[in-house]
């Protein structure tokens, strides 16, 4: 009876360290983390996408069911490149895109805008409720994601939310806006780089972003 007591006391210790996860536990490397993709349910597209000849007149659904699925499988496909695990200080990294992709794939509207104030509408309170309210498929502990909330050709930059969730209580540990610089050859390119870019930075910036 004591062994099993003991054995009880132990279990219900380790749930409860497991589910007070906190942001300083990001760049703690016993905290597993999973990458679950870049969330376009927020993204406006600032100015015209025509002037790029390998994408022509682009529609919303082609942004949605082509160049969305296209951005986030380059954190598949080039994984030396796009290397989620490195940012985090991890040997490696859980991969769950499903999780993203189930909520890019229920976009519907309008993501084009010539209203320069899209730029910037997102808070760390609206990042909050969007968290709260995801589905997270079962996956537990620390998750990342980016958010896109713009692509200004203007600017020739976007504005890029990296994102650590508690996936156990759906509460945000910690979240950063980044304006990072476009650039590339062809549309796909040209936008991926601000991916790229809010990866490298949280690399450079995360350790501090952690104790802030």
């Amino acid at each position: 009876m004591k062994k099993v007591l003991l054995s009880f006391f132990a279990l219900a210790i380790s749930l409860n360290v497991f589910a007070q996860l906190s942001k300083a536990d990001i760049t703690n490397g016993d905290n597993e983390i999973t990458w679950l993709g870049v969330d376009f349910t927020q993204l406006k597209f600032i100015g015209s996408a025509t002037q790029w000849k390998d994408a022509g007149e682009i529609s919303n659904s082609q942004l949605r069911d082509k160049y969305f699925p296209a951005w986030n499988n380059l954190f598949i496909n080039e994984q030396k490149k796009y290397n989620v695990a490195d940012a985090v200080g991890r040997a490696e990294v859980k991969y769950a895109l499903d999780v993203t992709e189930k909520a890019n794939n229920g976009i519907k509207g309008d993501l084009f805008s010539e209203d320069p104030n899209d730029y910037s509408r997102l808070t760390d309170q609206k990042i909050a409720q969007l968290v709260g309210k995801y589905d997270y498929q079962g996956n537990k502990g620390i998750g990342m994601l980016l958010f896109a909330e713009s692509f200004s050709k203007g600017k020739e930059e976007g504005a890029i939310w990296v994102t650590f969730v508690d996936m156990n209580t759906r509460k945000l540990l910690l979240t950063k806006k980044l304006n990072e610089p476009a650039g590339g050859f062809g549309f796909k390119n040209f936008w991926a780089k601000t991916l790229f870019g809010a990866l490298k930075d949280t690399g450079k910036n995360l350790k501090k972003w952690s104790k802030g």
